[in-house]
């Protein structure tokens, strides 16, 4: 999933209250559940009240925190850093890779940090960077790895894949989790002629997947509870990595944690990424970025399906017609409504718990 030249670095924001720029009018609310007004993350508390005083924030500001969020803006690739240090100056740069971030997300384009950008912001995510401008574009929403970069092998094509028998998780146990990826990689293996095959041998997989904690040695550290959730590599690298501090979860239904991680969800995009496929602006997409905490989103919509055949061809008994309908149905879907069949759709709704943190390398920000 990752560019290899491209670096991540998180961990938190810590933001404080103070009067807002325009006291005049009355003051937004940032999407939070209650009962979660703040989350714990590491030894720090973040909690929606601490993020107001960046509300509106437009060219021309400064003001204390803004060179975090420069950081988060070029973490994922919308900011390039000129030089070492970042100020707090709300300035042209700032303006132009915020408008470009509300492009990509869907959100209303004000060039401002206005309410949707922040809960935008706060939502827990992909490690892999957007990178803006960086990929190769077509007349789909769905996006490419610079340089297109693919599984090159004989066809029809066959990926082995493998758990890392020293980095998994002790309360899942091993076979619920090969039980999710294995239905992960059919949903790719449906669309396109590549057929996914579980090995022992993780050594020598093509795939190899594993839990990691913080900085476990490939540059790309992960950040504690949610914030990055997992990444993974473009072709043919073929690491996928989940960040062991989440608490992943195979089953709302039996899991109660509020910011439960859906494991299936996160394994359908980060393959999306080991077949070479970046991230797409089109919400409700399995490359879409972000996922909150108790959101399950495993249907590959036409947008998913369009950007893998374009790498690899079509399946041989894929229906061509199910690309006839909207992006907005997911291809599983889109081949019962053909047939005329009604389905229950897998698409859970999470409430807004509202997680106000920033990803960002912030742990030396500001102290209370």
């Amino acid at each position: 999933m990752l560019d290899s030249n491209f670096h991540p670095h998180v961990s938190l924001l810590i933001l404080f209250s103070l009067p807002l720029l325009v006291p005049s009018r009355k003051t937004p609310v940032l999407n939070h559940d209650s009962s979660q007004a703040n989350v714990i993350c590491g030894r720090y508390s973040y909690g929606s009240a601490r993020l107001q005083r960046f509300i509106d924030a437009e060219r021309g500001c400064n003001i204390s925190g803004i060179s975090k969020l420069k950081e988060y803006f070029h973490r994922f690739g919308y900011l390039p850093l000129k030089n070492d240090s970042l100020s707090d100056l709300f300035d042209m740069e700032f303006e132009f890779a915020v408008s470009q971030y509300q492009k990509k997300f869907g959100l209303p384009v004000t060039a401002k940090l206005d309410v949707d950008t922040l809960n935008q912001i706060a939502t827990p995510r992909c490690g892999e960077p957007d990178r803006v401008g960086k990929f190769v574009h077509l007349t789909e929403n769905y996006v490419y790895f610079t340089g297109k970069p693919k599984w090159s092998r004989e066809k029809p094509i066959t990926l082995t894949y493998a758990f890392s028998p020293q980095n998994l998780i002790d309360y899942l146990s091993l076979q619920d989790i090969r039980s999710v990826f294995k239905r992960a990689f059919s949903r790719w293996a449906s669309v396109v002629p590549i057929t996914f095959v579980e090995t022992t041998d993780y050594g020598f997989a093509d795939i190899r997947i594993g839990f990691y904690a913080g900085d476990h040695g490939d540059g790309e550290p992960f950040d504690g509870v949610l914030g990055i959730l997992a990444h993974s590599f473009s072709p043919e690298n073929g690491k996928l990595h989940l960040d062991a501090a989440e608490r992943w979860a195979i089953d709302f239904g039996s899991e109660q944690s509020k910011v439960a991680v859906d494991l299936e969800s996160v394994a359908v995009h980060e393959i999306g990424h080991l077949l070479g496929l970046a991230h797409t602006s089109v919400k409700g997409a399995v490359m879409y970025p972000s996922l909150k905490p108790r959101e399950r989103r495993v249907d590959l919509t036409l947008d998913d399906v369009k950007g893998a055949q374009s790498l690899y061809g079509s399946k041989h008994n894929f229906k061509d017609g199910s690309l006839l309908v909207s992006d907005s149905t997911s291809t599983n879907e889109a081949a019962n409504n053909l047939a005329g069949a009604h389905v229950l759709g897998t698409n859970w709704k999470s409430p807004n718990f509202g997680y106000f943190f920033m990803l960002l390398g912030l742990s030396m920000m500001l102290v209370i």
